[in-house]
């Protein structure tokens, strides 16, 4: 398992990197659960656990209307497989990180592929 918070996005661009990642791991929320902007235009943080599997079909690429900070942290190989997963959707520059024994911790900057 690894788990995916996103922030500095719309309710609509988490939307989407959510649910490009569902269409490829098994994830804990429902197909229904969607992100939702917090009241007083406060920042959210929107996170969700995934299962990245040893097989999956590698997305296509996605648009996003603008820049999406991502921070995976979980086992290396789940982290791994998401890395992967999102860098065949979007444009990633990642931002740092960090490792330990079992868990790693990577910071990404997704966008729109140009």
């Amino acid at each position: 398992m690894a788990t995916v918070s996103l922030t500095g996005a719309s309710a609509e661009d988490a939307a989407t990197v959510f649910a490009l990642l569902r269409s490829v791991f098994p994830t804990d929320r429902p197909a229904d659960d969607a992100p939702e902007e917090q009241p007083g235009g406060r920042a959210a943080v929107w996170s969700a656990e995934f299962e990245p599997t040893q097989e999956w079909a590698k997305p296509g690429p996605v648009t996003l209307e603008g820049p999406v900070s991502a921070t995976l942290q979980g086992d290396y190989v789940a982290v791994g497989r998401l890395v992967e997963a999102l860098s065949a959707a979007f444009a990633v520059d990642r931002q740092g990180g960090a490792s330990g024994d079992q868990e790693k911790e990577v910071d990404l900057r997704l966008g729109t592929r140009r």
